[in-house]
């Protein structure tokens, strides 16, 4: 049976059942920014000592700025986003919770195995009803993940607003936002809103593992309370300082992003694949053959998210180098759909 995870990445574990496939591996499946931002490492005998409070505090502060937020308090940083995932249900309790899917199945595993009572709409007016349930949960990725969805920031700040009047949560994952213009995290602080936001992608830095919750000043506080001191480590406290702070380098590569963006849709639509969606980092594709193109990209060493719960969708991230890049287009060239 072909290994396809949960999530993308474990790319070879994935690769074990094509042992002839040619390496190089090409890892197409995590929506991971093919720019890497080049930060300076700290010194090596930073990692011989615990971080400083003021470390973590300096990273809140730049943090905030970035991401629009007025209050630095407002600001928990994580060994990752999908750590602060899990540790949400614990964070607000039992709750109902109501998920704008078809999306990111990282939020309902975190809440059904709090004991949570999870429905997951597809309309946004049934959204809109969830938030009159007192003291219910509505979940909502904005960009959408994996279809790119987005959904209008007055939307979202009158959903918040609702949930707030019925004392419940919007909780908003922005992970694909940072070269999006779509972000609500300046409402902060709001009593019924909370923003996750991730670095590693955007920044091409996924192995530092850090990523932020941004809400009220007292409900960021509880969490960072739960997850203790020293939860973010030396080199992700110097990466996430450096990174947010540079502005400049985020503009450029929004940039360059976008470009490739519509380069990889171009390679699908040119091969009479259809593009069901896309954010800046990926490519949704939606064939009856999806299945079957998975296969084929992995017996030529690139992998691409599958779903196998909806088998006619495949995601593509985008290539890192001009060799990955003619690899992916000659291989979706050779695809013959039975």
């Amino acid at each position: 049976m072909d290994p396809m995870p949960a999530h993308g990445g474990q790319v070879r574990a994935v690769m074990r059942a094509f042992p002839d496939a040619p390496a190089p591996f090409v890892d197409l499946s995590t929506g991971i920014s093919p720019y890497a931002y080049p930060f300076a490492m700290p010194d090596g005998a930073a990692l011989t000592r615990l971080p400083e409070r003021d470390d973590e505090d300096r990273l809140r502060r730049v943090a905030a700025e970035a991401y629009g937020v007025a209050d630095p308090d407002c600001v928990a940083a994580g060994p990752g986003t999908q750590m602060l995932i899990a540790l949400l249900p614990f964070l607000l309790g039992p709750r109902a919770v109501t998920i704008l899917g078809p999306t990111y199945g990282g939020h309902a595993d975190a809440w059904r195995g709090a004991g949570a009572r999870i429905h997951e709409v597809t309309g946004m007016q049934d959204l809109e009803d969830a938030a009159a349930v007192p003291g219910g949960v509505c979940v909502v990725c904005n960009p959408n993940n994996p279809d790119g969805r987005v959904c209008d920031a007055a939307w979202l700040a009158a959903l918040a607003d609702r949930c707030a009047s019925y004392s419940g949560i919007l909780i908003v994952d922005e992970a694909f936002a940072d070269f999006e213009s779509c972000s609500i995290a300046p409402l902060l602080p709001h009593p019924g809103l909370i923003v996750l936001r991730s670095f590693g992608k955007s920044y091409g830095l996924p192995g530092v593992r850090l990523g932020f919750a941004l809400a009220a000043p007292a409900l960021a506080g509880r969490l960072r309370d739960i997850m203790g001191a020293w939860a973010v480590g030396t080199l992700a406290l110097a990466a996430g300082c450096q990174a947010l702070a540079d502005r400049p380098w985020r503009d450029a590569t929004r940039g360059r992003v976008r470009a490739d963006a519509a380069r990889l849709a171009r390679c699908l639509a040119r091969e009479d694949i259809e593009v069901a969606g896309q954010s800046i980092l990926f490519v949704l594709a939606r064939a009856a053959q999806a299945p079957s193109l998975w296969r084929f990209l992995c017996q030529r060493g690139l992998v691409a998210r599958a779903f196998p719960e909806r088998p006619s969708w495949l995601r593509l991230g985008l290539p890192r180098r001009p060799d990955e890049w003619t690899r992916l287009e000659q291989a979706l060239s050779a695809w013959r759909p039975a």
